[in-house]
């Protein structure tokens, strides 16, 4: 087992992240083009049930027959089940470990025939898994599939998918390093950066230049408004801590219904027939919706109506276990509270309604900030999506009210917790295998063994610390070797045992305080 990469190994993973970005950004633009195009058959379908009885109950056999082929694909793989975010954190912590190929077409496949007839989930989760997919798959016809090597081109798979999925390079390796990842490694940056990029191309060719999400503007916020991200950053957070409460409880919900658990996505592809009948315009991930916000006039009623709707159904989509994201419904929620705060300020004269617009930009970041808590990626993630500089100021504020009171509130990173619900199977978790693995420990400003030799740290016997990066030198530790804050420690460790090596570093670290 290396300790360091070589300048051409770095070099050969970096120009492997680049393929991962290509195919994964043809994959996730087919997956997106696919979703966009099928929605809007479907809406139209909706449409036209309204007088054709006929074809209403052909749509419920259609929903029927979609949800026990989505079913089928779940029961053969549970692992594509939800978003994929908190699998492809699983899996990169050691946790578990998938069969890409297996994976890759069954949540292309599923994920496209749950998000199409307009349940209330994003296609970003999907994207992310699948871009981990391929970047598994990579690592396996290359010989990278061991170790350190496969780990960085997983991530980079998933800074793809993002990227590809929104437009956003940028974003794709923040969110990957800041929640998927948690390792800001010069190795996994640079090679989730130029993975990224490279799907946002190809992306970009397909679907061209203009932001996902542009949403017009016509005035910066003045800084005699700004009280007013506080107040709002409060009420997101507020509304942050509940999504989070009612996300992780709707799967107790739907068990209640004595369903399988791979048949529960029977119960919102049937309720959707009716609701796309009623407003077809609301259906979907949101994205259209948060554009077109600012049209709908300055009615409290309708934005709360709205909101009510979006709220309930995205539990009900992502609470059945279908292939689907809860990223872009968490965006355009946060969008719809933006809007309607802004709407409630200028009735009592408190605000312009010219700006609702800033409002519902900074309110997307806000909601994200909180709900998933790292407030990087959603800064980075609104701009590039609303393709604007001129709000970064505002969007740190109100993400850092609005992360803030989650954080007074216990609550935690919503993808994380969903990870801690996967079925982890023990019996993979105590495995040994025949390979050593590289266990890189980041010592973060604040840690309990800061400032304290290495011969002072009582590390588990199955743990051997063979270097440490002090930025770009490396250390050959020493009993006398002191740790300081912004080190990283490279541990060996057995590539079987590495979950289970982590944890206990983790109750080390947490003893020592």
């Amino acid at each position: 087992m290396k300790l360091a990469f070589t300048d051409n190994e770095k070099l050969k993973l970096t120009a492997e992240g680049i393929l991962v970005g290509i195919l994964s950004g043809l994959v996730v633009s087919m997956f997106r083009w696919s979703i966009a195009r099928s929605l809007r058959i479907f809406q139209g379908l909706y449409i036209a049930a309204r007088t054709n009885m006929g074809l209403i109950v052909g749509l419920v056999v259609l929903m029927i027959a979609i949800a026990i082929f989505v079913g089928y694909l779940l029961k053969k793989e549970p692992d594509i089940s939800g978003s994929g975010i908190p699998q492809v954190e699983a899996q990169l912590a050691g946790e578990m470990q998938m069969h890409w190929w297996s994976v890759l077409w069954r949540k292309f496949v599923g994920g496209i025939l749950s998000i199409a007839p307009g349940l209330f989930l994003g296609r970003e989760g999907p994207s992310i898994q699948l871009g981990a997919a391929i970047g598994q798959g990579v690592g396996d016809l290359t010989h990278d599939n061991v170790g350190v090597s496969q780990r960085v081109l997983i991530a980079s798979g998933a800074a793809a998918g993002l990227s590809a999925a929104f437009s956003a390079p940028i974003a794709g390796a923040m969110f990957v390093l800041e929640e998927v990842y948690h390792n800001f490694s010069p190795l996994v940056w640079v090679t989730s950066l130029a993975s990224a990029v490279s799907a946002n191309v190809i992306a970009l060719y397909v679907f061209g230049l203009q932001p996902v999400l542009q949403v017009p503007y016509k005035f910066s916020l003045p800084i005699k408004y700004y009280w007013h991200l506080i107040v709002l950053g409060i009420i997101l957070g507020l509304m942050g801590r509940l999504y989070q409460i009612c996300t992780l409880a709707m799967p107790a919900v739907f068990n209640l219904t004595r369903l399988p658990r791979y048949i529960q996505c029977i119960i919102p592809l049937i309720l959707i027939v009716p609701l796309g009948m009623w407003v077809p315009q609301f259906i979907g991930g949101g994205n259209e919706i948060i554009v077109d916000l600012q049209s709908y006039g300055p009615s409290l009623g309708l934005m709360f109506g709205l909101l009510v709707i979006r709220f309930v159904y995205s539990m009900i989509s992502y609470g059945s276990g279908v292939p689907g994201g809860i990223f872009l419904p968490i965006l355009n929620l946060g969008a719809i509270i933006g809007a309607l705060y802004a709407i409630a300020m200028h009735q009592m004269g408190l605000l312009p309604l010219y700006f609702e617009s800033n409002l519902i930009i900074f309110a997307m970041a806000g909601y994200f900030a909180c709900i998933s808590k790292a407030p990087f990626t959603a800064i980075i993630l609104v701009t590039e999506m609303v393709g604007s500089l001129k709000h970064l100021m505002p969007l740190a504020v109100i993400s850092l009210v609005a992360y803030i009171v989650v954080d007074l509130l216990n609550g935690a990173p919503i993808y994380e917790a969903l990870k801690e619900r996967l079925s982890i199977n023990s019996t993979y978790l105590n495995r040994v295998s025949k390979f050593n693995d590289r266990l890189e420990v980041p010592i973060y400003e604040g840690s309990s063994i800061d400032g304290k030799y290495i011969r002072d740290i009582p590390f588990p016997k199955d743990i051997l610390v063979v270097s440490i990066y002090r930025g770009e030198r490396q250390l050959i530790p020493r009993g006398d070797t002191l740790i300081k804050a912004g080190d990283r420690l490279i541990c060996m460790v057995n590539a079987g045992q590495r979950a289970k090596m982590t944890e206990k570093l983790n109750n080390l670290f947490k003893s020592m305080d």
